[in-house]
């Protein structure tokens, strides 16, 4: 048997595999009540080394000395760390943890809401088992999956996770690896499914030992915005490629994780076949979970299965309704969001196709941007009005719901909870949270130094950000009241005009649920339609039509066109707005942004 990378309770013994190609020798040095024993590592092939240790037990802390040198590495595959990502290994036993999810099954991907949440801020404690007391109002809101932002450790006790260093240990400042446990093993009792976000694109710049190892991790043959890309398709690449590829497995069967969130997978660059991707989407599926790319390329490509050529990916981020929306609403032209418009016709555009672009000349870049998406299901694609880029990524971490009506806001979340697409939340967008979510980081002092640099010069370009003196107003990224700050203020649930917002998110999604309608598996099942400042989808059932109408201009009268029962909107007086509930309906009146969703019987078929 071939034990996978890293240090293997065996169940009598540990067993430690590790990759370094260029030494000639490798001894690890165990730690346990204050003892300590070197255990001298047999060359294997493919330039690894291994070794079993009868005396290890887990609990073991444990580094690698590289031909009798004077520092001992820890583990580039630690299942966890003691001491932080500079410290030692600690050897875990996976088994030890009391499952309780057996009869588990995963919900359909047609059926998934999506809540994108940061452990560290989601809660005041910031620790797995914290945010486990949150999932029974997860589940009472109609989420079907919580997709953690990165997990793998990192250096110091705050980061956003995609300064990872440590892609198989879950960052020790929110818990054990058990306590991990934990929080999964009881979504799943809420009938949550589990998404890991994961970082294969580069390693954060402290703590990343792999080149210590091995020269051969890193090539100059790719670029990324952090460096040299990883070896996947040079000489030397096996090893890389398996510690990669046997990552998402790991997750899967010592925590089971049911589905992955693959980072900037745009920048995970292979030109070998089958590509990396491919076959870690491959390994996913083996398993039966799931495997999401966040890619601005809108390229069908991503969502082909792995025997039609494709990577395999089960679906993918489609920022562009975010920008569209966003432009309608603001008017904000910065950066990639100059390569909107704005408008009832430009989103209807891309809630026909998925995305905007699809071959189209992008005009801040130039280029041509994406392919058609339309033969595509449309669950495959993931649309959002916020996200911890959308958030966090703006000088002072505004959500878009403070920089919008609360007419406006209310309009485009129940297009967003009952449209077509997987619907995704960032933690807090559901009762419009006033919580910031900031860039924060606790990196030694010379990094640190140069992250606070990098993120104010990054604004530099901005109008609004054009002296010196605004931009030193941007917070600190090191500053810990800046992490303190993002934290989500839950007391906010119960106070207006919260809780109203909250009300509405809560019926939009138990419509979601209720009505299969809502979550078709083809694109026959609705069209859109578009007119001015307004949206229109269709639904047509066996016995009942229902109809969505957004609208997000001024005042105005509209036509349905016919007579259609009243369901819900987002202006009536229990969500916040001033609108009283009319059963039918023969005229919509608007007096500024908003949704109203109308259903009426088929010929023939009785009014339920």
């Amino acid at each position: 048997m071939e034990h996978m990378i890293g240090a293997t309770w065996t169940g009598n013994a540990v067993f430690y595999r590790v990759w370094a190609p260029k030494f000639s020798s490798v001894a690890v040095e165990v730690h346990r009540d204050g003892k300590t024993r070197a255990i001298a590592l047999s060359r294997a092939e493919g330039g690894y080394f291994i070794g079993e240790d009868p005396e290890g037990r887990p609990g073991d802390t444990y580094g690698y000395r590289l031909n009798e040198g004077d520092q001992i590495l820890p583990d580039p595959a630690s299942r966890a760390l003691s001491g932080g990502v500079h410290g030692r290994s600690l050897v875990i036993d996976p088994a030890a943890f009391n499952w309780t999810d057996q009869g588990w099954r995963s919900p359909a991907l047609r059926d998934l809401v999506v809540y994108e949440l940061h452990i560290g801020t989601f809660t005041q404690a910031g620790t797995f088992l914290a945010a486990k007391d949150r999932l029974p109002y997860l589940r009472t809101l109609g989420i079907t999956a919580i997709e953690l932002m990165p997990l793998a450790d990192f250096p110091g006790t705050r980061n956003w996770g995609y300064d990872g260093v440590q892609i198989y240990a879950p960052a020790s400042c929110y818990g054990t690896p058990d306590d991990l446990r934990s929080l999964v093993d009881a979504a799943h009792g809420e009938g949550i499914a589990v998404i890991l976000d994961v970082v294969y694109n580069h390693l954060g710049p402290d703590g990343n030992y792999l080149s210590a190892f091995s020269p051969y991790y890193f090539h100059s043959r790719h670029h990324t915005p952090w460096g040299n890309g990883f070896n996947f398709d040079a000489d030397h690449c096996a090893p890389v490629r398996e510690y990669f590829r046997a990552n998402p497995g790991y997750w899967m069967d010592e925590f089971h994780i049911d589905g992955f969130r693959f980072d900037a997978a745009h920048e995970i660059q292979d030109d070998t076949t089958p590509h990396i991707l491919a076959e870690m989407t491959d390994e996913i599926h083996k398993r039966g979970g799931f495997a999401i790319a966040e890619d601005d390329r809108n390229e069908a490509r991503m969502l082909t299965p792995t025997s039609q050529g494709g990577m395999g990916f089960d679906g993918v981020w489609a920022d562009d309704f975010h920008h569209s929306i966003r432009v309608t609403l603001t008017g904000e032209n910065h950066s990639y969001l100059g390569n909107f418009t704005g408008g009832a016709t430009e989103a209807g555009a891309v809630l026909e196709e998925g995305w905007l672009y699809h071959g189209q000349k992008a005009p801040v870049t130039g280029k041509p941007r994406g392919t058609p998406g339309g033969h595509l299901p449309p669950h495959q694609f993931v649309h959002c009005l916020s996200n911890h880029d959308q958030v966090g990524n703006r000088a002072f971490g505004d959500r878009i719901s403070q920089v919008t009506s609360l007419s406006g806001y209310r309009a485009i979340s129940m297009l967003l909870c009952l449209s077509p697409y997987t619907p995704m939340l960032f933690m807090g967008q559901e009762w419009a949270a006033t919580s910031p979510f900031l860039f924060f980081t606790d990196h030694n002092e010379k990094l640190g130094k140069l992250v606070i640099e990098g993120r104010r010069k990054e604004f530099a370009s901005f109008p609004e950000f054009a002296d010196a003196e605004t931009r030193e107003r941007i917070p600190s990224p090191q500053d810990q009241e800046t992490f303190l700050k993002s934290k989500l203020r839950w007391d906010e649930v119960e106070r207006e005009p919260h809780a109203l917002v909250l009300s509405l998110y809560r019926e939009c999604l138990q419509l979601r649920r209720k009505e299969a309608a809502f979550r078709p598996c083809a694109r026959d099942g609705y069209r859109t339609e578009c007119e001015k400042d307004t949206l229109r989808i269709l639904w047509t059932g066996s016995d009942t039509e229902w109809l969505l109408v957004t609208h997000l201009g001024e005042a105005c009268e509209i036509s349905p066109g016919g007579t259609w029962q009243s369901v819900l909107s987002s202006e009536e007086i229990r969500f916040g707005g001033i609108r009283t509930a009319h059963s039918e309906v023969e005229a919509l009146q608007f007096r500024g942004p908003e949704s109203i969703l109308l259903k009426r019987s088929l010929p023939g078929t009785r009014t339920k």
